[in-house]
């Protein structure tokens, strides 16, 4: 059994962050990584025409803002390159390979058992404090269809595994959601003259990157309402009435949608021109596949030959966390308590990434959790004087 302070468990951005900030305080602390890279989700598990949906200033982890010469919306590489420049300027040294399978409160300290997959070795972690920065990505979802598993001819697959459009050249290709991801994993198949079908299962606000920025800079000033006025008249300048394409917009602003629901507004990239040209069709949830054949809730039905799933992802920490002792975590592996109080629980627990925030979100939560965990070992050590 190997004792620490803090254990972290997650190299994504949120465990490299909340590493960092306990690194510039001096406070000792290990990461644990089930893959064998830092920022799996963005070396393995992203397209190739990925960019941060936000502006540079709003994506930046704790005390290493981006370099004045990066461009605004910043590339997948570029993201990559600042999350490795960001761990060696802290000196992050993450344990990859590390599988976590189990995680428990016992006689004042968390227990922590993990598999060494590259050794197929067992190690034990006793920790005083727990992070849990795994983040609400940690498994791709893919919904329960009749006739998907059992029936479907054709390929499907989650969005995590999409790199891009080659081979899909030519093929009827149907994608399952209107989110960031699924918007541009449509734009990006069209490009590679598929012929792309987009399901539309709920209202989405879609914007471009400038409103969101304006609307983000207003709303240091302004009540949330009143920039989600101005904001939806910009969106229709620029695209129009959306709804007659099949894009209908929540009652709610997009800046409210997101502080309710925790859904972000769509970031459009171009998809919204192929939908209003008709080189992308945008249809209604399905009902149920048969061989090729997809049938939507309107009984209408179409033969494709593949379909993405970009539907999300959910929490793993249920998997792992046998007891939560911390009061922290609900059944589903997500935080009992909403933004801002989600941080934090008893024991010495914290979660990092889980406040629907993005990745200023993330900052805030590893800030605020190496700023408690000092304030607490410094009490610690002057008990002990």
């Amino acid at each position: 059994m190997e004792k620490i302070l803090v254990l972290i468990i997650g190299a994504g951005p949120a465990g490299l962050a909340t590493s960092g900030c306990l690194n510039r305080l001096n406070i000792p602390n290990i990461v644990v990584e089930r893959e064998d890279c830092s920022a799996s989700l963005w070396k393995r598990r992203s397209y190739d025409c990925l960019k941060l949906h936000l502006a540079k200033q709003f994506c930046h982890l704790p005390h290493m803002p981006f370099p004045p010469n990066t461009p605004t919306f910043v590339s997948k590489a570029g993201f990559i390159n600042y999350l490795d420049e960001y761990a060696t300027r802290f000196n992050i040294n993450p344990r990859y390979n590390r599988n976590v399978k189990s995680a428990y409160f016992k006689d004042g300290r968390w227990t922590v058992e993990v598999e060494n997959t590259a050794s197929s070795e067992r190690e034990v972690y006793s920790a005083k404090y727990l992070v849990v920065a795994t983040g609400e990505n940690g498994q791709g979802v893919i919904p329960e269809i009749p006739g998907l598993v059992e029936s479907f001819k054709g390929e499907y697959l989650h969005s995590s595994k999409y790199k891009n459009g080659e081979k899909f050249a030519g093929k009827d290709v149907l994608v399952v959601g209107s989110g960031n991801s699924g918007m541009e994993i449509a734009y990006d198949l069209s490009k590679w003259d598929a012929k792309v079908s987009i399901v539309v299962r709920s209202p989405v606000h879609v914007l471009t990157k400038g409103i969101v920025r304006i609307g983000m800079w207003l709303l240091r000033y302004f009540p949330v309402k009143l920039v989600d006025r101005w904001c939806l008249l910009l969106a229709e300048l620029r695209f129009g009435s959306t709804s007659r394409y099949g894009l209908v917009r929540p009652k709610t602003g997009p800046f409210m949608n997101k502080i309710i629901t925790g859904r972000s507004p769509t970031i459009d990239v171009g998809c919204v021109g192929e939908i209003k040209s008709g080189k992308i069709q945008v249809v209604p949830s399905i009902k149920r596949i048969e061989g090729k054949r997809v049938e939507f809730v309107d009984g209408n039905t179409k033969i494709v030959d593949s379909i993405v799933f970009a539907t999300g992802y959910k929490s793993s920490v249920s998997k792992w966390l046998q007891v939560d002792d911390g009061d922290l975590f609900n059944e589903n592996g997500m935080p009992k308590r909403k933004f801002p109080e989600h941080w934090k629980g008893k024991n010495g627990l914290y979660s990092v990434g889980f406040g629907r925030q993005g990745l200023a979100g993330i900052t805030r939560d590893a800030q605020d959790i190496a700023k408690d965990i000092d304030s607490l070992f410094c009490r610690r050590c002057m008990n002990k004087l």
